[in-house]
Formats: C-alpha cells, sequence, structure tokens
C-alpha cells in the first residue's frame, strides 16, 4: 500500500470524523475492514490497544494501522492524514466564528452536529459490545453466542467504576491485567 494511499484514506476519515475517535469507528471500520486492509478480528485487537494507550482512539488507530502497513514512514502519514483535517478545520473556525457565531443557521448547524455526534459513538459503543461479547462463546437465543467471562467482565468492571467512583485508567489497567490472566 502506497503512502499517498494511507495519507488520503485517513485524511478522509479525519474529515467526516465530528464527535471524537470513537464516532471514527465505523468510518474506520468500513475502510479497513472493508477495504480489505485487515480481518474483523484484527481491527477489535487494534482498536484494544488503541484505547488502552494514551490520547485519542483516532489518532492511536491511524497510528497503529499506519505503522503495521508502512513502519515508521506509515505511521506518521497515517497519523497527519487523520490530524489534517482537524486543523484546517479548526483555523477557518477560529477565522469565521466571531463573526458568526449568533448567526440562527450556525447555532442550528452545530445544534444538529451534537446528535449525529452522539449517533456515531453510540454505534461505536454497539460494534464494540458486540464484537467483544456476542462474537465467540456460549450459543443462546437463536445461534447468538456469548463469551460469558467478557461479559462478565465488562459487567464487574463497569459496576466497579460506577460504585467506587475509580479513576477511569485504574479500571483499564484492571482489564488488561485480567485480560492477560483470563485469555
Amino acid at each position: 500500500m502506497s503512502l499517498l494511499t494511507l495519507f488520503v484514506t485517513f485524511f478522509r476519515v479525519g474529515l467526516f470524523t465530528i464527535g471524537g475517535g470513537l464516532a471514527a469507528l465505523p468510518l474506520l471500520h468500513d475502510e479497513m475492514v472493508g477495504g480489505g486492509w485487515i480481518v474483523e478480528e484484527r481491527f477489535v485487537d487494534m482498536l484494544a490497544v488503541s484505547q488502552s494507550t494514551p490520547g485519542p482512539i483516532g489518532i492511536n488507530m491511524a497510528t497503529y494501522v499506519g505503522y503495521t502497513t508502512a513502519a515508521v514512514p506509515g505511521a506518521l502519514v497515517a497519523t497527519l492524514g487523520m490530524v489534517t483535517p482537524s486543523v484546517i478545520i479548526i483555523l477557518l473556525i477560529a477565522k469565521f466564528m466571531q463573526n458568526f457565531a449568533g448567526d440562527p443557521r450556525v447555532v442550528s448547524v452545530l445544534g444538529c452536529l451534537r446528535p449525529t455526534a452522539v449517533g456515531l459513538i453510540g454505534a461505536a459503543c454497539c460494534f464494540v459490545l458486540v464484537r467483544s461479547v456476542f462474537a465467540t462463546g456460549i450459543p443462546l437465543f437463536g445461534g447468538l453466542q456469548v463469551d460469558a467471562t467478557a461479559a462478565i467482565l465488562g459487567l464487574v468492571l463497569t459496576a466497579v467504576r460506577y460504585r467506587t467512583k475509580l479513576h477511569p485508567i485504574l479500571i483499564i489497567l484492571a482489564g488488561g491485567l485480567v485480560g492477560m490472566v483470563v485469555f
């Protein structure tokens, strides 16, 4: 795969990602798995690593895919492709928003982007849930398989988070440690 293809692909994903890295997951999935770059299981593994490492998940995914595709130059080009649209858009917004911040059309467009971002993030959450809990395991209703260990681990860590108010980093580390032992 050429560096130009990497840049253009991640530029396109970065351009249409509204709402952060989790909102980029459906686009990244379509490009990488749908485009035949990687298989589904590899995407889920990349997602887990990208969520566990510091930094925005979309940029982490771009860096990871770029590195696995074309080593260090690929990582740099994919990351640059992912962040360039955001930099351009933020510079344009900063330049013109002062003049149009009160315009009802601008307020309306921004109001429509919020639920769009929520929907994309919700789709990403559903994707992660389905791929991590329902991908393999014990057959249940009509052939649906549930990985009981992953489901229990997810529920326990969620309960611990909301009952103890532990910092999310500690929950991530605990999940990683348990995953290393169990899986």
